[in-house]
């Protein structure tokens, strides 16, 4: 195992959701509840 420097420790990126993934994730639930909510309590429209 390498240890590293404090200048490589700065410059380590990953392990994070980036915003597009989380807003992503975050319209296919809303959008799949809403699909659900539909076929459970069809409303008409006026």
């Amino acid at each position: 195992m390498k240890k590293l420097s404090k200048e490589e420790l700065v410059k380590v990126n990953g392990g994070g959701i980036s915003l597009g993934v989380g807003l992503l994730i975050g319209a296919g639930v809303i959008f799949i509840i809403g699909v659900i909510d539909g076929f459970m309590r069809p409303l008409k429209c006026n």
